[in-house]
């Protein structure tokens, strides 16, 4: 029987999962069971818990429906577990080093077995290093009677907090109860039938506040949940018979809870906060304990109006309070502060903010989509594939293109376009029902209710993305404020991924309430939908030689550089290869070209517009760090990773896995090693063919030629997601032909 059973809920945390897992096993006392509560085994975090359960034989993971909740998902975990004590840590909290070292060793110097054991835990922001550490109430050293500590009631502390004798969670047949605000309910549950308790000042959890804050804190029914827990712990209470100062502190601390959901109407529909109001009053009279005192001052008032069931009293009294709150902020009532409007001249932004704002006060536009892609750079990616299959299967949608005035003139004929701050760009963003952009608009870009953002995203991240870049001083420096990064995310309501694996990712890079569609990335369709003519005309318009092998080279940015670096010379490269192949030279987006022109076997085509077209004229990919390589391996064609400083690339830039160890190909070091892999044709031999396979199964997962026309009829036509066509499986799909002969593998 292990000494501990730590039950981890992950539904909604798959992102930020690993951190909760392996701050569980890298505890320097391991006599532990570790069992991580999953949707279902195919769930994101199912498959995060099966690896972590291959590796380790202390994780056993179990499953629970997402219709459960939480507390199902706890009495799942507490199902299966086996331990003496149990804890129960969220899959976004962590346990501090030596936590459970800390735990045996206080439950080890007590005479007496403790049935319930709290500790301390530091509250941290999502990504601050700044904590703090709530206070718990006042208690006597060793193990005590609750009647010794009336003020430690349980109530008000999460399950995440303390450790559970299991013996004596079996014997009094406790579980959490069902529905919303099910930690109250236990916590007083608990404290109530237990018969000994003891408290560790140490602490032993640092919780993530979640940047949204907590879901109990969001307007619904389910705040009438509140009111459940409250009747169900106080009614226990009562038949438990706790002692006066145990019953009034527990009811203490349940209506102050109660006082601040009826606080904030908002958090109730508007014609249901009267009913909250009047359910808590009936509450309130039918359970105070005699001798209950309010607390002085105005919240003692909220106290008596809630026990009069004076409604609007207590409404005139919140809104009393909120103008005195505001008045003393110094912000008048009802004006908000400013919105930024990007660096335009002043008279133009104060034009460009007055047409914006009038526009925004006429209707959404129903059937206006606008696009954009790289921040304005063209007609691209993504949202180009969206773009076109809109028109094909929502022809009754009006389009309109973004792009920067630079490259209005290589948007394809018969797109629909403006230009990025013009009065006619600006007119669109504020009346379009659809916005989709595989980057993020401008900050002065509002959104309005009813109005649906795509994001597609433009990329698989192995290097760190968003807010897990604040720890790189280098990154963090040229990505700007994170809290304006965040503004941006809170407009997204869908969330575009192509593998299992940017979908944890995108969910710890950018936080936030959208749904995730792991529909594959729109671009990436033409690797199964294009024909050996089509990758024919591709080759001959960038210039490739009938006969010749393309190689394309696509480096990646470095943050600790300026400017555009190939890092090999690909003239030296050539003449060591032989004069069979040619060289097809992409620099990052970032550059507007990766050397002056073409020449000899060297073919520049960082301007081409399409990166998917070079791919597919592409007949072997070499790249460094590129994101490049994950939508290349959907055409299992070969890759070599030119890997000359990725000490250096993981140390400034940070990344999510270990690219040297999961590489999609050969991974060479110097330029000799890079010739010689395609003088010996290495690059594509049965070892190489292996890399790739594990790789395409691991990122190529939802990629399969149907991303665009899966997101068009869920996002744009708003079909259920049971109506949406599946993803073809990896074996079952066929890519778009080499052109050479030379590469084929």
């Amino acid at each position: 029987m292990p000494r501990f059973s730590i039950i981890v809920p992950t539904h909604g945390v798959a992102g930020r999962l690993a951190l909760a897992l392996d701050s569980v096993l890298d505890q320097s006392f391991g006599d532990f069971e570790l069992i991580p509560v999953c949707d279902g085994p195919d769930s994101s975090a199912g498959e995060v818990a099966a690896g972590y359960a291959a590796r380790d034989s202390r994780v056993a993971p179990v499953h629970s429906p997402p219709a459960d909740g939480p507390s199902g998902a706890r009495n799942t975990g507490t199902g299966a577990a086996g331990g003496t004590y149990l804890l129960f840590l969220d899959g976004d909290d962590v346990l501090v080093p030596g936590a459970l070292a800390a735990l045996d060793r206080k439950l080890r110097e007590e005479p007496e077995e403790a049935d319930v054991l709290y500790f301390a835990h530091e509250r941290v922001h999502w990504w601050d290093a700044e904590t703090s550490t709530p206070p718990l109430p006042k208690a006597p050293e060793g193990v005590f009677t609750p009647d010794r500590a009336p003020r430690l009631t349980g109530a008000g502390l999460p399950a995440w907090s303390a450790a559970y004798r299991r013996a004596f969670l079996r014997e009094r047949r406790l579980a959490f109860p069902p529905g919303h605000f099910t930690d109250l309910g236990w916590g007083g549950l608990v404290t109530i039938a237990a018969g000994r308790l003891a408290v560790l000042r140490q602490v032993v959890v640092r919780h993530r506040l979640r940047r949204q804050g907590s879901r109990l804190n969001t307007p619904g029914e389910h705040q009438f949940q509140l009111l459940d827990q409250v009747d169900l712990v106080l009614s226990r209470a009562a038949e438990e018979e706790l002692s006066v100062e145990r019953s009034r502190a527990l009811f203490g601390d349940l209506f102050a809870a109660v006082l601040k959901s009826a606080a904030h109407p908002e958090r109730l529909p508007l014609h249901r906060r009267r009913a909250f109001f009047r359910r808590a009053g009936r509450l309130y009279r039918r359970h105070r304990p005699v001798g209950f005192r309010p607390p002085p001052g105005r919240i003692g008032v909220q106290y008596r109006l809630l026990a009069a069931g004076a409604y609007s009293a207590f409404r005139a009294l919140r809104g009393v309070s909120r103008r005195m709150a505001r008045a003393g902020m110094g912000v008048p009532p009802g004006r908000a502060k400013p919105r930024a409007w990007g660096k335009l001249p002043r008279p133009r932004r104060l034009s460009a903010r007055a047409r914006y704002a009038a526009q925004l006060r006429l209707p959404l536009d129903e059937n206006l989509v606008v696009y954009c892609a790289y921040w304005g750079r063209g007609y691209a990616c993504s949202p180009a594939a969206i773009h076109a299959k809109a028109l094909e299967l929502a022809p009754h949608l009006r389009s309109v293109f973004l792009v920067e005035a630079d490259a209005a003139d290589q948007v394809p004929d018969g797109v629909d376009h403006a230009v990025i701050g013009s009065p006619r760009a600006w007119d669109v963003l504020a009346r379009a029902k659809y916005l989709v952009n595989n980057a993020n608009f401008a900050d002065g870009v509002v959104k309005r209710p009813g109005s649906v953002h795509l994001q597609t995203q433009h990329g698989t991240p192995l290097k760190t993305m968003g807010v897990d870049q604040s720890t790189y001083p280098i990154v963090a420096a040229a990505t700007g404020s994170f809290a304006k990064l965040l503004a941006r995310v809170d407009r997204w309501d869908y969330n575009l991924s192509s593998n299992r694996h940017s979908t944890q990712m995108w969910e710890r890079a950018f936080p936030g309430t959208y749904e995730a569609l792991e529909y594959g990335y729109p671009r990436n369709d033409v690797y199964y939908t294009a024909t050996a003519e089509y990758v024919a005309a591709v080759r001959a318009r960038l210039g490739v030689p009938e006969g010749k092998a393309a190689l394309l080279y696509a480096p990646t940015h470095r943050d600790y550089s300026t400017g555009f670096e190939s890092r090999l010379d690909l003239e030296a490269f050539c003449e060591e290869i032989g004069d069979e192949f040619v060289v097809l030279l992409r620099a990052h987006y970032f550059y507007d070209e990766g050397r002056r022109g073409s020449s000899g076997r060297i073919i520049d085509v960082t301007r081409h517009r399409s990166s998917e077209d070079v791919c597919l004229a592409a007949d072997a990919l070499i790249t460094d760090y590129s994101s490049i390589m994950f939508d290349y391996a959907n055409l299992d064609r070969p890759i070599v990773v030119y890997a000359d400083d990725w000490e250096v690339y993981r140390e400034t830039r940070g990344v999510y896995f270990d690219l040297m160890e999961a590489p999609p190909g050969p991974v060479v070091r110097t330029p000799g090693e890079l010739a010689e892999a395609f003088r010996d044709r290495s690059y594509a031999d049965d070892s190489s063919r292996a890399l790739r396979a594990a790789f395409r199964e691991r990122f190529c997962q939802f990629d399969d030629g149907q991303a665009a026309e899966r997101v068009v009829r869920r996002v744009l036509l708003g079909r259920p997601p049971e109506a949406i066509p599946p993803v073809i499986p990896l074996a079952e799909r066929l890519p778009a032909p080499a052109a050479s002969t030379l590469v084929r593998s």
